[in-house]
């Protein structure tokens, strides 16, 4: 059950019913049990939200209604419902802890009788993980189950794992599943024929492919797992990375999401500088290909400001190797052979890929399922982030 009222689960400006959901939920901190989001992104983005927005949420709790930025009437009645009448206890009491320099485990003294966060942290939601446990302090974080757009894939049934140790249970009344046989060092599947549930070999992985009842037919789903084991006779299965879109690309959501792990500590030691979220593109109109590497980092990193950027451009040139070297076997022999030129990485602005959800919402996405893309395809989305950037560095040369 939602603190919130409906009017602002059903909102349809973001950052207003992000800022209600959080205000509604300060009101009740003495009945939240649990902290739950579909997607640890959004969780994450709530708690930055949180950072920025906590004086003027303790001063709606002081003096009884929202803020004037709340301009959505419905939820703004609603919430001013919810809050009833001032709260200035609560409110000092929420200010004194937000008011810490320190925000671990903050999660667990605004929310004192939370006793779990549960949202899915597996796939490309693994690198929030780190941030909710910090975040959560001793709160254990539950992961979610197996689900796609177009159905329920399979069940976590043993919830309190991390992300890298999650296995799930293929349900297979959800749907008709096959699995097409899929090797990292290829580029391409098309001689591969799909083999169903008694089929699969321990070990192996394999893209999804699924009938549904509503339709579908043989749909690839773009999800790779690795096939852990068996639970009775349904597979189970560990979530590996989203498989490329087409045979010319040369690097998966795995491949970058490891070499950004390598990067990020990098930049730790060197910089004191946390990467707080990531994509790549590979220009496949450019000849020899290129691909480009967006990466934003907190507020107050040395790369944000103007007057230390030939000092920026140095270090980013000395951990951009490091950067490299972490992409997949295909990427580097198509750079060995020249296939693929000089890698450009990007430092954006804070909070520029807010902007591509945004986008997305535009488009018709809902804000609850939104994933940030790690392999970006559309141009527009690439020409955004090059307008968002600070600092431009190439592998074999640069300019700030």
């Amino acid at each position: 059950m939602s603190v919130s009222p409906k009017e602002v689960i059903l909102g349809s400006d973001v950052e207003q019913q992000m800022y209600c959901h959080l205000l509604c939920g300060l009101r009740h901190s003495d009945l939240v049990d649990g902290i739950q989001a579909p997607y640890a992104a959004g969780l994450v983005r709530a708690i930055c939200f949180l950072e920025s927005k906590w004086e003027q949420l303790c001063q709606d709790l002081e003096y009884g209604y929202p803020s004037s930025g709340i301009s959505d009437v419905a939820m703004r009645d609603s919430v001013t419902e919810v809050l009833s009448e001032p709260q200035p206890e609560l409110a000092k009491r929420c200010r004194s802890i937000c008011e810490e320099e320190d925000w671990g485990g903050i999660l667990s003294k605004l929310w004192p009788n939370a006793r779990y966060i549960k949202c899915v942290t597996t796939g490309n939601m693994e690198q929030y993980y780190s941030k909710i446990k910090y975040y959560g302090g001793e709160l254990p974080v539950l992961g979610g189950d197996y689900f796609a757009s177009e159905c329920c894939v399979g069940i976590n049934l043993d919830i309190s794992q991390p992300p890298e140790l999650t296995q799930f249970t293929m349900l297979p009344t959800a749907a008709y599943f096959e699995f097409l046989p899929f090797d990292m060092n290829k580029t391409s599947a098309r001689d591969e024929e799909t083999v169903d549930h008694t089929g699969v070999e321990v070990g192996k992985m394999y893209e999804v492919v699924v009938t549904t009842y509503r339709g579908l037919h043989r749909y690839r789903l773009g999800d790779i797992v690795k096939v852990v084991g068996f639970y009775n006779s349904s597979p189970q299965v560990e979530f590996v990375t989203r498989a490329p879109k087409t045979p010319s690309e040369v690097l998966t959501e795995g491949d970058l999401m490891s070499a950004i792990k390598s990067f990020q500590q990098v930049l730790r030691n060197e910089a004191m500088t946390e990467v707080t979220e990531f994509a790549g593109f590979l220009d496949l109109e450019l000849n020899p290909k290129q691909l480009k590497v967006f990466v934003e980092v907190r507020e107050g990193s040395i790369f944000l400001q103007l007057e230390k950027l030939n000092e920026s451009v140095l270090v980013l040139r000395g951990c951009c190797s490091y950067l490299e070297d972490g992409f997949g076997a295909i990427y580097k022999l198509m750079r060995e052979r020249g296939e693929v030129g000089p890698m450009l990485l990007y430092i954006v602005k804070p909070g520029s890929f807010d902007k591509i959800l945004q986008v997305a919402i535009e488009n018709g996405a809902p804000a609850s399922q939104y994933k940030p893309p790690k392999i970006i395809r559309n141009h527009k989305i690439v020409d955004l982030m090059e307008d968002c950037a600070v600092v431009t560095v190439c592998l074999d040369s640069f300019d700030g």
